[in-house]
């Protein structure tokens, strides 16, 4: 496994972050994003959106568990925060292993049978005021390839 990390100080520094994240998104990727409450989650969705070149307003599918968007390629956002253990009688696997990029925040609820093994892990932690730490970490795949990248620079 490969990780780094980088420190974050305002929400945009945080959308931006995820805006480079979602301009090297591919067809079929899967990232993780985990964070207790408040920590930018949803400020860093919309960030991955745009980059992945959503128009419009993004927000968070907590009532929902799932919203697609229309972008490079289709976005799917799930927050599988109220989900409980029978999950993939949803289909949500249908949507992790289609033809977009998925975003699923609180991946810890469904990890029993989230199956993608190249998937980029985020996870976000609240470092005072509006600074954050943002960890990226991968297993496998470009992802790994770009961890590696970001290490070296």
């Amino acid at each position: 496994m490969a990780a780094f990390h980088i420190t974050t100080v305002s929400a945009e520094d945080t959308m931006k972050q995820a805006q480079e994240i979602g301009r090297l998104a591919r067809a079929g990727d899967v990232i993780t994003l985990s964070g207790d409450l408040g920590t930018g989650k949803t400020h860093f969705a919309k960030g991955l959106a745009h980059g992945l070149g959503v128009t419009g307003n993004v927000n968070s599918p907590t009532y929902t568990i799932m919203k697609e968007y229309k972008g490079r390629f289709p976005f799917y956002h799930m927050d599988v925060y109220r989900l409980e253990e029978e999950s993939e009688e949803l289909g949500l696997e249908e949507y992790i292993e289609g033809d977009g990029v998925t975003l699923i925040e609180w991946p810890e609820r469904i990890e029993s049978w989230l199956d993608a093994p190249d998937r980029l892990q985020i996870k976000i932690e609240y470092a005072g005021d509006d600074k954050r730490i943002i960890h990226f970490s991968a297993d496998s795949g470009s992802w790994l390839n770009w961890i590696e990248e970001r290490k070296a620079e």
